[in-house]
């Protein structure tokens, strides 16, 4: 390698670095969002309040037991409230002091019946003027009427009625009890007027004599309050705390708070843990690609697995309620099978085992859920495979839905909750799951090929067919093009496989790599007819460069009418590189008398680019060598061998191969594949005996395929002789 090709690979080296720094640290900070998106969104959004309806359900992340203060509250609430007021006990004194009112009541009542000189108006006045009693004017006068002997008795039955009610415990609430009690006290010896008037004389004179304390109350009750127990709530990781449309009670909000699922708080230890997962996620992944360096080399691939894996991520962690059912709805299968379309089963492996582990992470059942993501996208890319034909998504599909159920079904069978209606709608939902998954890597694939101008299995294998417009144009107008457009894709295709490059990608670009052959056939030798005059006799050598080189621009022209895939843009431009048209350069020099100098090399130069990738670099070589192969006829497998490893060896010189990856081991194997290949073309035909009597003839030395004229390689030194109608 030169000097300067040196300096220019050092420099894609350091920018690379760069560029891979960039592309760790965006992952690890988007990482760690997408670890804390769901805390952050929760201490953004206002906090329920009671009486509002949830707008979700909310199910316990994981085993909780708390002591709930609401309802220890509500219970110790309730104790106290039991607890029935507290009154003293019947405090004789006031019963005492009431009989002395009543006996005072009664000698004031005797000294008014005794006074002579009274009226019964005057009488009737005074006993209305009684303080403790109001008696009414017929009882008032029923006494006055009352003789000295009944009086007597009615005063005797009086004391004795109320000492009895007052021995007994009267309250305040429930005095008019005692009071309504007297009549069944009174003798039933006494007549009943009589009896009467000691009932309203006693009642008028009937105290409440036990009183409602506070102190003691109060003291009864606290001590209810303290014998209730606090009451713990028990939640078992799954379980709904509230249903979607439940309005919210104090108790509700309560335990949504001890499991942080309304009010997130600031948490160094939550905090540190993602920080920690994030981090060993990354390294993890570094890890992965420093071990694949066909990966590694590709920066445009790298970032779009990386983008992929950030949008999955934050995707998940912000769309996905931590209850339910819904994670196990969100397609994440889809990126692994994504990531297989596009860039093989390696990546997409290795990649869907911390996107598992951290959309899941945090999540109510965690390790179910784990499980369930890795094991379902893993199947898929296992069935998925090369993913060269729309069914194969499909069957994908079916394969995520299979294992996510197979999953569900292994960690929900030992439930006792679980039952088979609940089975199968869990089973329901991995179907949906599947149907997702294939239906938008099918989307995914598509779009991002079409916006990265990246290349698919699907869209190779579609321009590949027999069938296609532009092959069929090549057929129909430069036959002889065609059939060296499919050996030369037979040749790439065995050596890509021989040193893992991508197989099926360099066959589709070989097919197509000398398109531009098609618009002006007959200045290429593979479609000239024999014995025909050759239209670059007539051309000076740099019109007849200019012809030649035109196919590869031409080729582009109809690569872009067709809409071929991006990819295949690069063979028809790399498949010559920078080389030159070595024949007519040196026509031209001859036509200079010799002087280099007077003569422009640019004008017999390929435009490029040099090959960038190993498919093209193995289409260049291949193209070389089966020209050389088919004009020199080596013959025996060292002289093709010899061949072959010339032709290697001059691209190598030249620096067409500088800006690959093609290691010094993957030219031998290429150079050991060629060798194969055209040993098995280009080799002399057996002569088979005739059953009749003929003339013995010799065996046939000439090639299987037809070859019209003999051509130089584009690699040597070609002789004023050869056909100048031949490219290099």
């Amino acid at each position: 390698m030169s000097g300067k090709a040196r300096k220019r690979s050092n420099g894609r080296f350091e920018r690379r670095n760069v560029v891979l720094s960039l592309l760790v640290l965006f992952t690890v900070v988007f990482t760690f969002l997408g670890l804390e998106l769901p805390t952050y969104s929760r201490l953004a959004s206002p906090r329920p309040q009671v009486g509002e309806v949830a707008s979700r359900e909310f199910v316990a992340p994981a085993d909780i037991t708390y002591v709930s203060e609401i309802r220890t509250e509500n219970a110790r609430d309730a104790a106290a409230r039991a607890v029935p007021q507290i009154y003293t006990a019947p405090d004789t004194s006031v019963a005492r002091q009431q009989l002395e009112h009543l006996r005072a009541t009664l000698a004031y009542i005797t000294s008014v019946r005794a006074d002579a000189f009274a009226s019964n108006e005057q009488k009737i006045s005074d006993l209305a003027a009684l303080e403790n009693i109001n008696l009414e004017q017929d009882t008032a006068e029923a006494i006055l009427a009352l003789n000295d002997s009944r009086w007597q008795a009615v005063q005797q039955e009086a004391i004795v009625v109320l000492e009895q009610v007052m021995r007994n415990t009267i309250r305040e609430d429930r005095l008019e009890d005692a009071r309504r009690s007297v009549p069944a006290l009174v003798s039933l010896a006494l007549p009943e007027d009589q009896a009467a008037i000691v009932a309203e004389l006693v009642s008028a004179f009937v105290a409440p004599n036990s009183f409602y304390s506070e102190d003691l109350t109060e003291s009864a009750r606290q001590q209810a309050r303290d014998a209730v127990n606090p009451v713990t709530r028990i939640y078992i990781a799954g379980e709904t705390v509230v249903q979607r449309g439940q309005v919210l009670t104090e108790t509700d909000l309560e335990a949504l708070d001890e499991m942080n699922l309304i009010q997130a708080q600031y948490d160094w230890k939550d905090v540190g843990s993602a920080a920690i997962l994030a981090l060993v996620t990354v390294i993890f992944i570094t890890l992965y690609l420093r071990t694949n360096q066909e990966l590694l080399g590709e920066l445009s691939s790298v970032t779009v697995i990386l983008v992929l894996y950030i949008i999955f991520l934050v995707g998940g962690r912000m769309l996905l309620p931590a209850s339910g059912v819904f994670p196990y709805v969100f397609p994440l299968a889809a990126f692994s099978l994504t990531v297989t379309a596009l860039f093989g089963p390696e990546p997409a492996f290795i990649f869907t085992i911390p996107l598992s582990i951290l959309i899941a992470f945090d999540f109510p059942d965690a390790h179910t859920l784990t499980v369930y993501y890795l094991l379902s996208g893993l199947f898929g890319v296992f069935i998925l495979g090369p993913a060269r034909r729309v069914m194969a998504f499909f069957g994908a599909g079916a394969a995520v839905a299979a294992a996510g159920a197979t999953v569900i079904l292994a960690f929900r069978l030992t439930d006792p909750s679980v039952n088979v209606f609940s089975l199968a709608t869990l089973a329901g939902i991995s179907l949906l799951n599947g149907i997702a998954a294939a239906s938008l890597t099918l989307l995914l694939q598509f779009f991002l090929a079409q916006l990265l101008g990246m290349t698919t299995a699907l869209q190779l294998m579609e321009v590949s067919r027999p069938d296609h417009p532009l092959l069929q144009f090549i057929l129909r107008s430069a036959p002889g093009t065609y059939q060296h457009s499919l050996q030369v894709a037979n040749l790439a295709e065995q050596a890509a496989d021989q040193i893992g490059a991508d197989t099926l990608l360099t066959r589709v670009g070989a097919l197509y790599h000398d398109a531009g052959k098609a618009l002006n056939p007959y200045y290429f030798i593979e479609n000239q007819v024999a014995d025909n005059l050759n239209p670059h006799d007539d051309m000076d050598p740099a019109t007849s460069a200019a012809t030649i080189i035109r196919h590869v621009t031409d080729g582009l022209d109809l690569a872009r009418k067709h809409h071929l895939p991006r990819r295949i843009f690069d063979f028809i431009a790399e498949h010559h590189g920078t080389m030159l048209t070595r024949y007519q350069y040196a026509k031209a020099v001859e036509a200079a008398g010799g002087d280099k100098d007077a003569v422009d090399t640019e004008a017999f130069r390929y435009p490029g680019p040099r090959p960038q990738s190993r498919e093209t670099a193995i289409l260049m070589l291949a193209d070389g060598s089966e020209a050389r192969v088919r004009a020199e006829r080596p013959k025996d497998e060292a002289e093709l061998h010899a061949v072959i490893k010339d032709v290697i060896e001059n691209r190598v010189t030249s620096g067409e191969l500088d800006d690959t990856v093609l290691t010094l081991q993957d030219l031998e194997d290429i150079a050991h594949s060629f060798t194969t290949t055209l040993r098995g073309i280009y080799h002399p035909r057996i002569e088979y005996p005739k059953t009749d009597k003929q003339p013995e003839k010799k065996p046939d030395l000439s090639p299987t395929q037809p070859i019209s004229v003999a051509r130089p390689a584009a690699d040597v030194s070609i002789k004023p002789q050869a056909d100048p109608s031949e490219p290099a």
